[in-house]
C-alpha cells in the first residue's frame, strides 16, 4: 500500500511549497488557497501548525455512488473524472477534508501519493510510504 505520510509534523513551517508544488504538478497554477488546488491541506490554529494528508482510508470510495474512486494495484484511491457526477459524497465523508473541489472544475481532486510535494518540502517533513496491506480477518 502507497500513501503519503508525515515524518516530523513538528518541523513543518508552513512554507506551503507542499500546496504549491501539488497545484503546480496537476493545475499549472500556485494558487492554493482561492482556487482550492492542493490535495495536501497546511492549517493553522493558534499557532499550531497541522498538515492534513490522504491516508488511503477509503471512505471516498465507498460513498461515491458512480464508482469513479477506485483501488489501484498500489492500494491507492483514485478518482476516474470521467465517471464522476460530482454529487460531493467524497467531499463530505472525508475524515481529513483532503479531497478538494477547485472552483470552476467539474469534479474533485484526491490525492494519488505521487510525492511531489514530500520531494518539494524543504524540511523534510513528508515522505510516500509503502507498506504491505494487512489482510481483512
Amino acid at each position: 500500500m502507497k500513501k503519503l505520510a508525515i515524518k516530523d509534523q513538528d518541523a513543518c513551517m508552513a512554507c506551503l511549497t507542499c500546496e504549491i508544488a501539488c497545484a503546480q504538478a496537476f493545475y499549472k497554477s500556485e494558487d492554493t488557497t482561492t482556487q482550492n488546488l492542493s490535495c495536501i491541506q497546511v492549517t493553522s490554529k493558534q499557532d499550531k501548525i497541522k498538515l492534513l494528508v490522504c491516508v488511503q482510508c477509503g471512505k471516498c470510495a465507498k460513498s461515491c455512488e458512480a464508482h469513479a474512486i477506485t483501488k489501484n494495484a498500489k492500494g491507492v484511491y483514485t478518482l476516474d473524472k470521467k465517471l464522476c457526477v460530482d454529487c460531493g459524497k467524497c467531499i463530505e465523508v472525508c475524515p481529513f477534508n483532503v479531497i478538494v473541489k477547485a472552483k470552476e472544475r467539474k469534479s474533485p481532486s484526491k490525492c494519488i501519493a505521487c510525492g511531489i510535494c514530500a520531494k518539494n518540502c524543504p524540511m523534510d517533513v513528508l515522505y510516500v510510504k509503502e507498506e504491505a496491506e494487512k489482510a481483512a480477518g
